[in-house]
């Protein structure tokens, strides 16, 4: 297997490999095996048919998906490791030449954690809260004695949009297609519990299919953007997870079902905490 590396102008890798035609070879073989040992055919007990009479009753596109499905997962990391980046998505992938007997050419597009450059977050989180003190005194008016501390608590959704508007970032193209993609699959199903169809939900509500993705794709850059900054912030910050704080919300579960969900998902669950110990953290500057 070799490869190699282009990246494109939005931070996306184009990686290309090719791949044996022998290795290729191999990963078919080994399918075509399995294949053998699962099919029953009349006079012949299961998984005991001629090799070759059971090859030519199968369907090659689906013994060569099969093929594939194999093949990328470990390519793409033996091409991740040569050329030295740490791919955070699940690559798109183009079959560019697949003949038998010949090499095959794979195009995989995928990105790297992209960068991100805090501007000064603290001082306009710092002003959001001096902004929401200044409170407007009405004559004859008596303010009650916890207004003052509401009113400088800013929301999260305010704090949120003070983060975002204090950070540079570039978004590989990818990375926000299959965010919104994620969207739109939420959007499906969402639609089908309502048993209603896309296009009537859309039509309801005053939008078509070019407004949505729009919508999407703003939603998607700006949950990103924060996702990324959340975690830039954390790792400047040092702020950690422990297994005890782990543990505590495993503990507090109200189910068996519910702890052993928890339990089954614990790097999920550091990172939701981790999140939200940075949330803490922005709220608490003064």
């Amino acid at each position: 297997m070799t490869s190699a590396i282009n990246r494109l102008a939005d931070a996306t890798i184009e990686l290309t490999i090719t791949i044996p035609w022998v290795e290729v070879k191999t990963v078919y073989d080994h399918v075509v095996d399995h294949a053998v040992e699962n099919t029953e055919i009349t006079g012949f007990r299961k998984g005991k048919a001629p090799r070759n009479l059971v090859e030519n009753k199968l369907d090659k596109s689906k013994i060569y998906e099969e093929v594939l499905k194999e093949l990328i997962p470990k390519v793409y990391n033996e091409a991740a490791t040569a050329q030295k980046i740490k791919p955070i998505v699940t690559p798109k992938v183009e079959l560019k030449e697949a003949s038998e007997n010949k090499d095959w050419v794979l195009r995989l597009l995928t990105c790297e954690r992209p960068t991100i450059t805090l501007k000064d977050y603290k001082t306009a989180i710092k002003d959001l809260k001096a902004s929401k003190g200044q409170k407007i005194w009405t004559p004859g008016q008596e303010p009650k004695p916890d207004d003052k501390e509401q009113s400088t608590k800013p929301t999260l959704d305010e704090l949120l949009k003070t983060l975002y508007d204090n950070v540079d970032i570039s978004l590989p193209s990818i990375l926000t297609d299959q965010e919104i993609n994620r969207l739109l699959s939420e959007l499906i199903d969402q639609t089908k519990k309502l048993g209603l169809t896309v296009e009537q939900y859309l039509t309801s509500t005053g939008r078509n299919a070019d407004t949505i993705r729009n919508e999407y794709s703003e939603q998607a850059k700006r949950s990103l953007t924060l996702e990324f900054a959340l975690e830039e912030i954390a790792d400047k910050e040092a702020i950690l997870v422990s297994d005890d704080d782990i543990d505590t919300v495993i503990k507090s579960s109200k189910t068996d079902e519910e702890r052993k969900a928890l339990s089954a998902q614990r790097y999920y669950l550091a990172s939701v905490l981790r999140r939200q110990k940075t949330l803490d953290f922005l709220s608490s500057l003064s």
